[in-house]
């Protein structure tokens, strides 16, 4: 993946979606699909643009309006609202924050075809965003799951057996994409698997990277926390749910050795917690 000077964007781990790039994006992008509610033109057309990024994958901004027009110069006219749109634009001396200033949008590499031209591609909180906000369909889901399974190959790389798998369980995605962590101690008491445990460590491994983080490392991170998160109990007993979960990490060999090699770490940290507060008494 290219390198974050490369993407010309800058964002942070989970924890910087949740108290950063979320409510930022939701004030000045929308946090209301414009197909549900009526709000301001530059809401739309903010989001139409992650739509056709969220379906189509990487494009130019040539791309992106050649998707829903044929016409030369009007795609012209719209290939420079799209770019205004991805970098912003200053008006009367301020600076009006495009989809690469939030991090919702990153460069992709460049296009040689005719005069070279910018890729571009959504972010991996940029597909959180469109999970929460846009409203999108299965099928659309679906096309995102194609398009972006090398930018989250955990999830999205083995879309097609985890919705064989768990059905409607991979909604826990959208869960993560609203904000919700699960992470709250009262875990500890709806359940004796180590959910909590787990979900803490996760924040206690990527806590220094609030302000930037490598996105092969945020792809890890929003990874664990789904594959830990289906472990919480929703209309299944918690037995069922472990047993659903364990068929789902034997049945794929490697999924199960990434996971594992998380859950090996956490014991680690955990471990070496415990030898601390031993200490206490000696």
């Amino acid at each position: 993946m290219p390198s974050v000077k490369e993407q010309g964007a800058v964002y942070g781990n989970l924890l910087a979606y949740k108290q950063y790039t979320r409510p930022t994006a939701q004030k000045i992008f929308g946090q209301y699909s414009y197909r549900n509610r009526a709000g301001p033109k530059h809401h739309e057309n903010i989001q139409k643009l992650l739509e056709i990024l969220a379906v189509n994958g990487r494009l130019t901004t040539w791309g992106m309006a050649k998707t829903h027009l044929s016409d030369t110069s009007n795609i012209r006219t719209q290939e420079k609202d799209y770019r205004r749109l991805l970098v912003g634009r200053m008006a009367r001396g301020k600076h009006t924050m495009g989809l690469l200033d939030v991090g919702l949008v990153v460069k992709d590499g460049k296009s040689l075809q005719k005069a070279p031209a910018d890729i571009y591609r959504l972010s991996l909180h940029g597909i959180l965003y469109c999970l929460d906000v846009l409203n999108l369909s299965e099928k659309e889901i679906e096309k995102m799951a194609e398009k972006y399974s090398d930018v989250l190959p955990q999830i999205f790389g083995r879309w097609t057996y985890l919705k064989s798998t768990i059905g409607n369980d991979t909604d826990r995605l959208k869960t993560l994409a609203s904000g919700m962590f699960m992470d709250n101690i009262q875990i500890s008491n709806i359940t004796a698997l180590p959910i909590y445990e787990l979900m803490t460590y996760l924040n206690v491994k990527y806590q220094s990277n609030f302000e930037q983080i490598n996105e092969e490392d945020l792809a890890d991170q929003i990874s664990y926390w789904f594959y830990t998160n289906l472990l919480i109990s929703s209309k299944r007993s918690t037995n069922d749910k472990s047993k659903r979960w364990k068929k789902l990490l034997d049945n794929d060999p490697g999924l199960k050795k990434w996971y594992y090699r998380f859950v090996d770490e956490a014991i680690s940290f955990y471990t070496n917690r415990f030898k601390q507060i031993k200490k206490l008494k000696s």
